[in-house]
């Protein structure tokens, strides 16, 4: 099993979340986050002053999923989440050793 982390624009959400639905992926966990990589923020004009907003907002899709569902997990998130644009985001990849579902004590593969 793999955790698939991604980063992605909140307004992206709704589309992602409809692809990967399409694809099969029914079970994301949304985390709502501020951070920035190499745009390194920007400056905004409020009332006057001049002010740098360093962390901009961000959602932070985590999804796991079986192996052979990564590639397609990715490559759904990478076309639906893409605006061409600096800061579209990333996504990480991780192992997973064990899933256990809370309610029936299932495991592994059952248990997503």
């Amino acid at each position: 099993m793999k955790l698939v982390s991604a980063i992605i624009k909140p307004f992206k959400l709704d589309e992602v979340k409809e692809k990967l639905h399409e694809v099969g992926i029914k079970g994301i966990t949304v985390i709502e986050a501020k951070g920035f990589g190499r745009q390194k923020g920007h400056t905004e004009l409020y009332r006057g002053a001049e002010y740098n907003v360093d962390f901009l907002p961000k959602i932070v899709l985590d999804i796991v999923v079986d192996d052979d569902k990564c590639d397609k997990a990715c490559e759904v998130i990478t076309k639906s989440a893409y605006t061409g644009k600096i800061g579209d985001g990333k996504i990480f990849i991780s192992n997973i050793d064990e899933a256990i579902r809370i309610r029936t004590s299932e495991t592994g593969s059952e248990a997503i």
